[in-house]
């Protein structure tokens, strides 16, 4: 397994693109339209990253990691997004893998913490995300807002 970046990705970023847009989510299709129309930091803030564990050329799994996401109005800052794993890789914590790589770069860059917006109830957790709050989405509806506490 090997993490990249998708925007440092060059002559791949094409093929993970497609695979994005296979994804069988809602917002993972969203996340690939944003990338198609290079609008993803009109929305999340400057210089957003999105992280791809790929198998060999085959995306297992990808996500964000922004100033801003899910929450409008908020001075919790950054925040990881779009996580999401294909089905025939899930179980194998994947997801896990792109969440050190973040946390690592979150702690290096002097960030107290990081933070995750989400409608699911104990698939963060085992990550080492606590439940924060309920906060209102730009959708208008509640979320709940996981954080993990940097050392």
């Amino acid at each position: 397994m090997e993490i990249n970046e998708y925007f440092e990705n060059g002559n791949g970023r094409e093929l993970f693109l497609e695979q994005i847009g296979r994804s069988d989510w809602g917002a993972g299709k969203y996340l690939y339209e944003l990338l198609k129309n290079n609008e993803l930091e009109k929305l999340t803030g400057e210089n957003p990253r999105v992280f791809l564990l790929s198998d060999g050329g085959k995306l297992a799994a990808f996500c964000t990691f922004t100033a801003a996401d899910d929450i409008p109005d908020t001075e919790l800052t950054p925040w990881i997004g779009f996580a999401y794993t294909f089905p025939e890789y899930r179980g194998r914590r994947c997801m896990g893998l792109l969440f050190d790589k973040i946390i690592s770069i979150a702690a290096a860059e002097g960030f107290p913490a990081v933070y995750i917006s989400t409608d699911h109830i104990g698939l963060y957790e085992k990550y080492g995300f606590e439940f924060m709050r309920h906060m209102t989405d730009r959708r208008g509806e509640q979320s709940r807002v996981y954080v993990k506490r940097l050392k």
